[in-house]
């Protein structure tokens, strides 16, 4: 092995963790902004009943349980996403809502807002998927 070899693998590691922690800090940075849109713009006004999310919920025709339900997951996912233990299981099942989202919003609202979010989802997958090693120690700690 000459010098040049041996210090190539070196550059190599530190430039796929450097490529990490900065992907890592822009995930984070998603993850508060997500989490703040899900918990003060859509979770709360679903709980405390805002005008436009009971009109919303009575468009669906599912109910206002439905209302409290979803409004208590976007709640729930919210600060779970801002956990780090939690916050790939939390994207994990984001990502089912916004398939909810999305087919509601196809199916029954208005079909150009389920671009919204389906790009909420793709985000929510790539955390999942930069947090699998935690959710799957946490899931293998849930084990014991």
């Amino acid at each position: 092995m000459t010098a040049q070899t041996a210090h190539a693998a070196p550059s190599t590691t530190a430039t796929a963790t450097a490529g990490h922690g900065t992907r890592r800090k822009v995930l984070w940075g998603a993850q508060i902004l997500l989490a703040a849109f899900l918990l003060i713009g859509s979770g709360l006004p679903k709980l405390v009943g805002q005008a436009d999310a009971v009109e919303t919920f009575d468009l669906i025709g599912w109910g206002q349980w439905f209302r409290y339900v979803t409004g208590a997951i976007e709640v729930t996912g919210a600060i779970a996403l801002v956990i780090p233990r939690l916050a790939g299981l939390a994207a994990t099942g984001l990502i089912g809502l916004m398939a909810g989202a999305v087919l509601t919003q196809i199916l029954v609202i208005e079909p150009a807002w389920s671009a919204l979010p389906a790009a909420f989802a793709i985000v929510f997958a790539t955390i999942a998927y930069d947090r699998r090693a935690e959710t799957r120690e946490l899931l293998h700690s849930l084990k014991r």
